[in-house]
């Protein structure tokens, strides 16, 4: 088989002149319709990009939660001031402290009235709980109160030459300067005199009963006499009054110390106005002490020595 040849006999060789021409670079008959920008570049420096920011920071509100709190602490501190209005102050302060609290941890400005109205939340609780027990103790002296205590010692026996001088400046009715006996003692609800004492009353405590314990070795049983009336309204019991006795080394002795029963015991006898009750009370006193009676008209009233 033979190789077919062109046309016309020969081979056909290529134009030289048209070999030589340059070809032209391919070009694009539909020109672009748009520029294709790289909008995440930055800008070159000094030029401001155009169009708004790509990712705005969000704008932070104002902390309500914070402004709730501290009018709450407010009003809260200014109802724990009254005393007739404490229990709103109470109720409203703790929930002042619980949104104040939780006012810190969220986002939003104004939390200063969240950290002024935590404080304010503990102070008023703290001021809250002193005009408490400041009203406590004043329905306290209200109710068991005697006023003041008052002596007058004009009824009282003078002293003798031979009596120990009290102490320069010393109160009357103090440790220091007891008063004498007879002398009356006074509040608004009671008055007090001590009729007489005994520093020897071991045979009155014996025949009084027969089931009263004799004094034990290196002691001895003395014996107070006094009448309490009642001044205030309404009634009270006589054992409202305290009548005990301080030794000199400055123990104090009850009359229930030594359980002893006598035919005029002062017990629980109530007296209505203008009432007075006369009774006695005997105390187990170690031998060798003196002792200072020391009366109290009233459950909280101030206290009156008397000298036996």
């Amino acid at each position: 088989m033979t190789t077919s040849e062109p046309l016309g006999g020969g081979s056909q060789q290529p134009d030289p002149a048209y070999a030589q021409q340059p070809t032209a670079p391919h070009t694009n008959p539909y020109p672009p319709t748009a520029q294709y920008t790289d909008t995440t570049a930055p800008p070159p420096y000094g030029q401001q990009p155009y169009g708004p920011p790509q990712n705005p920071e969000p704008k932070q509100g104002r902390n309500v939660l914070a402004l709730i709190a501290f009018i709450t602490s407010v009003v809260g501190f200014i109802f724990a001031c009254i005393p007739g209005a404490l229990i709103v102050g109470w109720v409203l302060l703790p929930i002042a402290f619980i949104l104040a609290i939780v006012s810190l941890f969220l986002k939003g400005s104004g939390k200063a009235f969240g950290i002024t109205g935590l404080i304010l939340s503990v102070i008023g609780t703290i001021v809250g709980v002193v005009v408490f027990f400041a009203v406590i103790a004043t329905s306290f002296d209200d109710a068991f109160g005697s006023g003041p205590t008052k002596i007058d010692t004009s009824s009282a026996p003078e002293e003798s030459a031979d009596a120990p001088a009290a102490e320069p400046d010393a109160a009357e009715g103090t440790r220091e300067n007891p008063v004498a006996i007879g002398a009356t003692i006074s509040s608004d609800d009671w008055t007090v005199v001590v009729n007489s004492y005994s520093t020897d009353a071991n045979a009155a405590v014996a025949a009084a009963n027969s089931f009263n314990e004799a004094a034990p070795a290196g002691s001895h049983y003395e014996m107070i006499n006094y009448t309490v009336t009642y001044n205030g309204a309404d009634s009270a019991i006589a054992a409202l009054v305290g009548v005990d006795v301080v030794t000199s080394s400055g123990n104090v002795i009850n009359s229930f110390d030594n359980f002893v029963v006598l035919g005029d015991s002062m017990g629980l006898d109530e007296l209505f106005t203008g009432a007075s009750a006369t009774g006695s009370a005997a105390f187990l006193v170690p031998d060798g002490e003196t002792v200072l009676i020391r009366v109290r008209p009233g459950m909280v009233a101030d206290e009156v020595f008397v000298k036996p």
